[in-house]
């Protein structure tokens, strides 16, 4: 696996990991992930003891929104990367006593067959996650944890206390435009916690941001 760059969002905790395709006259071949790779790359430490182990994949119409879900018992980190399409990846803060706490960012990652190279995202536990698609998409992600749906939740997408002021502009505009034209959205997705709601539950008291 060639990593060529390895950034930080404005949760520095979320990585964005672009590798590179080897492109000639038939297409293109990559190596998405190798694990000593992830390991030895100096910028991506947080990810040298993660172990994924649930690979899930997911096509979804355009005009679709998902989210925001989050897990613990047992935790569940995503990596995350486009198929094909274009995924607009949403990520929120929902640890207590951090200081990005109800504060939500988005990152556009397009995906075609094209491009020499592609990216993951990699979103640790103590993040809601979600995303939106302007174009039928298809993405794979790849979980650190299994799933367990009674210890799962999520904050929905349309909460009126999210805090989008971290939120690239552009981003949040798409966003708003989806939602004035009749987004497909899940009720659960929907009519999730606020994030007053969530903070009121005693599960909340899984994520709590710890200094360094």
């Amino acid at each position: 696996m060639k990593i060529i760059n390895v950034k930080s969002l404005k949760f520095p905790e979320i990585k964005v990991i672009t590798f590179a395709r080897f492109c000639d006259q038939r297409g293109y071949f990559t190596e998405t992930y190798r694990k000593s790779d992830f390991e030895s790359f100096k910028d991506i430490d947080s990810l040298k003891n993660v172990s994924f182990l649930q690979f899930n994949e997911s096509f979804s119409k355009k005009n679709t929104i998902r989210g925001l879900h989050f897990q613990w018992n047992p935790y569940m980190g995503k990596l995350v990367r486009t198929l094909s399409g274009k995924m607009v990846d949403l990520v929120l803060d929902i640890r207590k006593k951090s200081p990005t706490f109800g504060k939500i960012i988005a990152y556009e990652m397009p995906s075609t067959s094209e491009s020499d190279s592609a990216e993951w995202i990699w979103v640790p536990p103590g993040f809601a996650h979600g995303n939106f698609f302007s174009e039928s998409t298809s993405i794979e992600y790849c979980c650190s944890g299994e799933y367990s749906p009674k210890c799962e939740a999520g904050i929905s997408p349309l909460a009126k206390d999210i805090d989008w002021s971290l939120c690239e502009p552009k981003l949040k505009k798409q966003f708003d435009g989806l939602i004035k034209n009749n987004p497909l959205i899940t009720d659960k997705d929907k009519n999730g916690y606020s994030l007053e709601s969530w903070l009121k539950s005693s599960d909340s008291d899984n994520f709590i941001h710890k200094k360094d």
